[in-house]
């Protein structure tokens, strides 16, 4: 592996909306990442990390989680340590699933949603979910470890339009054009 190109180390995603109307029941969107091995990096994910859970391992985990949008910031925030993540893992794809509580949601019945992807200081992607407005979750980013070891960033945000739970058991499938 090259010194100067070490690839992504530790990788922060966050999440930001504001609360709905008074009256409105609260939006609760929520950071999710799925871990694939390199036996079979498109199949079903080894392991899900959501709003009540953590890797196994310790290195993608949750800082902070919110049900309604009311804080100061960022609402929910997740760290990936890529760097420590085991050999086996070849990918790691990030979305963001809206909880489906009282009433159908997507991303354009939530004010003001905002993503940014960080590694330290470095803004990696920032985006409004314009684009999937439609959409129930989203994929918003893809990690990918090549020949070297190292960890390489694929931006994009790609809509899924249904059920949360079967978005985090597919959202690392191969997408079709």
């Amino acid at each position: 592996m090259n010194g100067l190109s070490k690839g992504m180390d530790k990788v922060e995603v966050a999440l930001r909306w504001d609360p709905n109307p008074a009256g409105q029941p609260p939006a609760d969107l929520d950071v999710v990442a799925g871990t694939y091995s390199a036996e079979d990096p498109y199949g079903a994910p080894a392991y899900v990390v959501h709003h009540d859970s953590r890797s196994p391992d310790g290195t993608i985990y949750l800082d902070r989680d919110s049900q309604d949008g009311k804080g100061f910031g960022f609402d929910e925030v997740m760290t990936l340590e890529l760097e420590r993540l085991d050999a086996r893992y070849a990918r790691v794809v990030v979305g963001v699933a809206i909880q489906q509580r009282t009433e159908d949601r997507t991303f354009g019945d939530v004010t003001n949603p905002g993503l940014r992807i960080r590694e330290g200081y470095t803004d990696l992607a920032t985006d409004d979910f314009g684009g999937v407005l439609s959409a129930t979750a989203a994929t918003v980013a893809e990690f990918v470890r090549d020949e070297t070891g190292a960890w390489k960033f694929r931006a994009g945000v790609h809509g899924f339009e249904g059920d949360p739970a079967a978005f985090a058991a597919t959202m690392g499938a191969v997408r079709r054009s």
